[in-house]
């Protein structure tokens, strides 16, 4: 392949034009004639018995149907997920039948001629409740006599798994010391820019069914819908139109999507649901949610040998798609950087009464990375040896790549030092010691914080379908998609280069699995690193046959020839040449193809990924208001190492995002319930979204190490929440230093510091 025009380059986004002139086609655009819309009756209580419910109100009010749990339930399935606890099938029905166990959770559902009638006419529904108690602390919720949620788990665990890596207790006998350390991360609302929704229609006629929907899984939840309706798959269409963000709340298969298609098909009629902001904070998968207690078998030098780590995690009412899926990827990324010894980790998944949490922006390995690196950072404090020191003395050397860690996971490259040295110079680490010293002595407090973050990603195999049409406009399909992150623009970089042909001349199609058999959506940042190779393999094979048809035109050797500015030309003399528009005339036209030729120009591949590991290193400056509590962030710098990069403006973007979101989880967000079950701010007035009035300078730098994959990337979507996090609360840990304090909750808003300033300091061990 010749040198890159575009791959490399920031090149600015071409969907930014329809997205900034209003030109885009978000879910709520789709309108259908004969549209009938839907709206949902949704528990007030977060645990309760139905003993009645009666919806003649509705339909005696504007409503053109209406259902109940115990009427649509029988006419569909419902979202079946496997549980560890003996593997058995756990099924979420699509509306609550007998009893609720979360505030938001659907009970009954209206249709009517437009939106405003279909809620109106929730009104008129009559339930009556038999009040259950609540229990929303996943640590009460497992204690002997708590409130059972599921009579299948009295004890209401869905799960307990515990795994022993190495030899731990030896580690631990050669300890010089065990260092404690608390941890919990706090419930967040994903609070996507958009919110959830679904358009069906069923064609009776030939029994299609065609899904608008907002998914990052596509494929799958045409999968699923199959499977919940009993229509085969391939009469099913899904398309996911553009997303305005997801963070991974539109993966799952939620009870809507289960009930809006069943609707088309029975009323014979379009049938649209857009879900509320309201709606959004009560019942779309939140994420985290998981608290840790952890022992650290160390040296008098700072090595560390060993981790015992017990992990609860607060599930929710029901499991969905990922909700299992999360908490048992912790464990396979603790080791992160770090070489160990021995690992025993058990995590234990818990039912409560509030909204399921899911995969949220790293799922999972946030969660690894904030348990880890706060750890190092008590490791360093109190054995008194610098936290960059610390971490140094431990990295997995460059040398040492390709690594097996203890859990398995096999690193494909890295250089985490280097990563280290360069985010300590651009912060001016040494100078911002001495001035921590000076300010110390006056009573400032000022700290710094150091996260050294690995992650792992591109787990799905992923098509694309590339093609040159006939007037010699490139098309791509993808069985990956974007929800914000640009690989309209990317997927377009790298098949321009690979065709030789003009960026504008390329268009890139995602979300519609009538194009294209299969695909895994979009998650875990494998969008360009999976689906970019894809892109890249099937251009390849196109190239290969515009080569040839091309020296059969200018009676030329396919090797002699390089494809340059839209042209196929022979090397060192470009004027004779023939341009990819001919090239492609020729292919369509099956009368004057060579012999032993197909027509047309279009090659499906799909990519087949190893694992990488995306790696940085990022460094926060924190100063503490003693009066106030309040947290000031002064310097932010992300170091990432993502391997090749396609456009570095994707990449700045989606590490400047994830930054917010990571700052976000230090000091703002939490989706905080009362004892009742209450998700208390459920709103932009009460849930402490911060805005750019809140966010401070991110100064980001990359190291460059190559993945082992045709393209060199290895992802970049979660990076800036994996890493970020920890070292803002290092840093407010840091600067508390002198008061002898440890940070165990977050978020660490001002009330929370102004407290714990303010609480008998314990002694620093």
């Amino acid at each position: 392949m010749q040198s890159a025009t575009y791959v490399g380059k920031p090149i600015p986004r071409k969907e930014d034009l329809r997205f900034l002139t209003g030109r885009g086609r978000y879910i709520d655009d789709i309108s259908i004639p004969r549209m009938l819309y839907a709206a949902f009756l949704r528990s007030p209580f977060a645990h309760a018995r139905i003993t009645s419910i009666d919806v003649s109100g509705a339909l005696q009010n504007g409503a053109v149907a209406a259902f109940t749990g115990e009427e649509l339930n029988k006419m569909c399935g419902g979202i079946h997920v496997d549980v560890p606890r003996g593997r058995r099938g756990f099924v979420v029905k699509p509306l609550a039948e007998g009893k609720v166990r979360y505030v938001g959770e659907p009970v009954a559902v209206v249709v009517a001629n437009d939106p405003y009638t279909a809620r109106d006419a929730l009104e008129y529904i009559s339930v009556d409740y038999e009040r259950l108690e609540p229990v929303v602390d996943p640590l009460e919720a497992s204690r002997p006599g708590a409130p059972v949620i599921h009579d299948d788990f009295p004890d209401n665990v869905c799960f307990t798994r515990k795994r022993v890596y190495g030899d731990a207790e030896a580690a631990f006998r050669e300890a010089d010391r065990v260092v404690d350390v608390q941890l919990r991360i706090q419930r967040l609302v994903p609070a996507a820019m958009e919110c959830r929704g679904v358009v069906a229609v069923f064609d009776e006629g030939v029994g299609y069914l065609r899904i608008w929907a907002t998914k990052q899984f596509p494929h799958d939840f045409r999968s699923w819908t199959a499977e919940a309706l009993g229509i085969p798959e391939s009469k099913i269409q899904v398309i996911a139109p553009d997303i305005g963000g997801a963070f991974g709340s539109k993966l799952e298969h939620y009870p809507e999507d289960v009930v809006i298609p069943l609707l088309a098909k029975l009323l014979g009629r379009p049938i649209k649901w857009i879900e509320t902001r309201s709606e959004n904070f009560h019942t779309t998968t939140h994420g985290r949610g998981t608290a840790a207690w952890v022992e650290a078998a160390v040296k008098s030098d700072g090595r560390l040998l060993g981790v015992r780590a017990r992990i609860l995690t607060d599930l929710g009412a029901y499991p969905y798609f990922s909700t299992i899926q999360v908490p048992e990827g912790i464990v396979g990324m603790l080791p992160g950087c770090y070489k160990l010894k021995g690992l025993e980790a058990e995590v234990t998944g818990v039912f409560t009464n509030k909204v399921p949490t899911a995969a949220y922006r790293g799922a999972g390995r946030p969660e690894a990375s904030y348990i880890i690196e706060r750890t190092m950072d008590r490791i360093a404090r109190e054995l008194g040896i610098d936290p960059a020191e610390v971490r140094r003395r431990n990295f997995i050397r460059p040398d040492e790549f390709p690594y097996e860690t203890i859990t398995g996971h096999k690193y494909d490259s890295g250089n985490y030092e280097q990563a280290l040295n360069k985010a300590l110079e651009i912060v001016g680490y040494e100078e911002l010691r001495r001035k921590q010293s000076e300010l110390r002595a006056v009573g400032k407090l000022l700290g710094i914080g150091i996260s050294s973050y690995i992650e792992v990603c591109n787990f799905a195999p992923t098509p694309a379908i590339v093609s040159v049409e006939k007037d010699g406009r490139v098309k791509v399909i993808s069985g990956t998609l974007p929800h914000g992150q640009g690989e309209e623009t990317a997927f377009a970089q790298i098949a321009a280069d690979a065709l030789g042909v003009d960026i504008k001349d390329v268009d890139v199609i995602f979300g519609d699995t009538s194009l294209i058999g299969w695909g895994p959506g979009t998650a875990g940042s494998w969008t360009l690193a999976s689906g970019g190779n894809a892109v890249l393999q099937a251009s390849m094979k196109v190239r290969e046959k515009i080569l040839r048809l091309a020296a059969h035109m200018l009676e030329a050797r396919p090797e002699d020839l390089e494809l340059v500015d839209g042209k196929a030309r022979v090397k060192g003399v470009p004027e004779k040449s023939v341009t990819i528009k001919e090239v492609a005339a020729l292919a369509y036209d099956p009368s004057a193809l060579p012999a032993g030729m197909e027509p047309g120009l279009s090659a499906e591949a799909g990519y087949s990924p190893q694992l990488t590991y995306p790696f940085g290193t990022h460094v926060a400056v924190v100063e503490i208001d003693t009066e106030t509590g309040r947290v000031e962030v002064k310097r932010l710098v992300l170091v990432d190492d993502c391997g090749r990069v396609v456009n570095p403006l994707l990449v700045e973007g989606q590490v400047i995002g994830g930054a917010v979101q990571a700052l976000a989880q230090a000091l703002y967000e939490e989706a905080f319930y009362d004892s009742d079950g209450n998700l208390v701010n459920s709103n932009f007035g009460d849930y402490l979204i911060p805005t750019a009035v809140e966010i401070p300078e991110i100064l980001t730098e990359r190291t460059e190490t190559p993945a082992p994959n045709p393209l060199g990337a290895k992802g970049v979507g979660e990076a800036a929440t994996i890493g970020l996090t920890q070292a803002v609360v290092n840093a407010v840990e840091d600067a508390l230093a002198p008061l002898g304090v440890r940070v165990v909750d977050t978020p660490l808003t001002p009330y929370q510091i102004w407290r714990i300033i303010r609480e008998k300091p314990v002694k620093p061990a």
